[in-house]
This record gives structure tokens, C-alpha cells and sequence, in this order.
């Protein structure tokens, strides 16, 4: 079948456009790394905050975290203890792990508190951080001036090792999948967050986050609004009043004033009088 020009040109676009197209589909297969048929990998669930002890969560602030690290030596474990058996923490008395450590060893004694604005000790918990399946000891304490600590001791070898010590001011804590997160508020009135996470070693440091929020006043009530002041605020500039009499004057009644008085200021009270006769 004979073709004209015109309709040779169009078969030969027709034909770029096509193969055009199947080039663009074949890239756009591809962009996703998925063959045809090949379901979507599911999305991993993150995990979400936990409180530890509920009650203080509502009373600390929220806030994520922010890359830091440190560097500390390796922690020494108690002195003082027995050695622990194959049930590790799980039997043993808190406060005589509290008396081995020097820094919770003030506040071994206290009672034990279940709700915040008490001093004292929050119920202890065992809970593994580490991920070997042995559980690790955590007790926090709260004490009169609002500051609370938290200790985190592991049990390795029957030995007590001390994995965390930190304090604030009206501290939460939450878990993290196996990380804890601490929040508390800070002096400056700044909100603090901050994540630790077993390095092998200690739970140390992987996030440290301060923001600035709406905060409570220093004795932990909510701010209030100013209190309006006790004497009227004086005008800025003077209203159109008559010019009240100078003390010492006698104010003369039923008497019309002179023509042009009001223009002429009043005298000036003589030199070391103050306006008094």
C-alpha cells in the first residue's frame, strides 16, 4: 500500500511516541525497586514512650531528643554485698543495695510513696534494659526541695553495678523500647528530655533536648494573672480642669473672676516655703 509523505511522518511519530512511552513506563517500574507482583515490605512499628511511674508523667513535660554523647570511666560494682545467685536482682532487697551505694545510701531508709508531692521512695522496678534477659533494678526517690534521683543498677558475675545515677526537678521517667527517657524541669525554667540507652557498659547518653514552654512558677503552681495595683496610675498629661488652689489661699466665692485671670498663672510660692504661709 503506497503512503503519501504526510502519512509516512505520521506512522514514524506515531513510532517514536511509542517506544518513548514504553522506555518512560519501564523507568517508573524501577523507581520503587519493586519487580511486578512483588508486594510492599511492611512498615515497622516505632516504638512509643511508656511511663514507668504514671503518676509524675502528667506533671513533667514532653520533648524529643537532641544527638549528644559522653565519656565516662566504667562503673565499679558495690562494695559490700553478698554474691547474688542465678536469680540475680529478683530477690534481693532494694534499700541493702541502696546502703552499698554511697550516693542512695541518704535516702535508703525513706518510705515508700505512690503518689508525687510526697517525699520518699517510688516503688521499685525490675525491668531489662539490656536486652540479655535478665532484669535491671531501677528506684527513684523524691525528696522536700522537689528534686528526685533515679538509680539503675545490672547484676553481672553476682556482682551489683550501678549502670545510672542522674536527679532533676520533677522527674518522669519512661521507657523507650529498651531505652529509658528522663524528663524533668530545669532552673531557667527550660524543659529537659534526655535518652539513655545500654552501650554495653552503663546507660548513657544518646539524647539530650532542652526547650522553652509554658512553664509553672518555682513552687510547681501554674502562673497566675498580675495582681492590678493597689493606687490609680496618674494621667500622663494634665485634664482640662480648673487649676485647684495652691495651699494657703483663700478661695473667694461669689465673685466673678477678673477678666483675663484665667490666662495669668498663679504666683509662685515664696523661696524655702513649699506653698505654706
Amino acid at each position: 500500500m503506497n503512503l503519501s509523505c504526510p502519512h509516512r511522518r505520521l506512522l514514524r511519530r506515531a513510532a517514536v511516541l511509542t517506544a518513548t512511552a514504553a522506555v518512560v513506563l519501564a523507568g517508573c517500574g524501577s523507581v520503587d525497586g519493586l519487580d511486578p507482583g512483588e508486594p510492599a515490605p511492611s512498615v515497622s512499628v516505632q516504638p512509643r514512650p511508656e511511663p514507668l511511674w504514671p503518676a509524675w508523667t502528667s506533671t513533667s513535660p514532653e520533648a524529643p531528643g537532641a544527638d549528644t554523647a559522653t565519656h565516662q570511666p566504667p562503673p565499679e560494682a558495690l562494695k559490700g554485698l553478698p554474691v547474688l545467685g542465678d536469680d540475680g536482682l529478683r530477690t534481693e532487697d532494694f534499700r541493702t543495695i541502696l546502703r552499698a551505694d554511697p550516693r542512695m545510701k541518704p535516702l535508703a531508709d525513706r518510705g515508700e510513696i505512690n503518689h508525687p508531692g510526697q517525699a520518699g521512695i517510688r516503688p521499685p522496678l525490675l525491668m531489662d534494659l539490656t536486652g540479655d534477659g535478665h532484669p535491671e533494678l531501677l528506684v527513684a526517690a523524691d525528696t522536700e526541695s522537689g528534686r528526685s534521683v533515679l538509680a539503675v543498677y545490672k547484676e553481672r558475675d553476682g556482682h551489683v553495678y550501678p549502670v545510672l545515677f542522674t536527679a532533676g526537678k520533677r522527674v518522669s521517667i519512661e521507657t523507650l523500647g529498651q531505652d529509658l527517657l528522663v524528663r524533668s524541669w530545669c532552673a531557667d525554667g527550660g524543659q529537659q528530655a534526655v535518652r539513655y540507652h545500654w552501650d554495653g557498659v552503663r546507660m548513657s547518653t544518646v539524647s539530650d533536648n532542652k526547650s522553652y514552654k509554658k512553664t509553672p512558677d518555682s513552687d510547681g503552681s501554674r502562673p497566675t494573672a498580675p495582681t492590678p495595683p493597689t493606687t490609680p496610675t496618674p494621667p500622663m498629661m494634665p485634664t482640662p480642669t480648673p487649676t485647684p488652689e495652691l495651699p494657703g489661699r483663700i478661695k473667694r466665692s461669689g465673685t466673678a473672676p477678673h477678666a483675663g485671670a484665667a490666662s495669668r498663672p498663679d504666683p509662685a510660692p515664696e523661696a524655702g516655703t513649699d506653698g505654706r504661709r
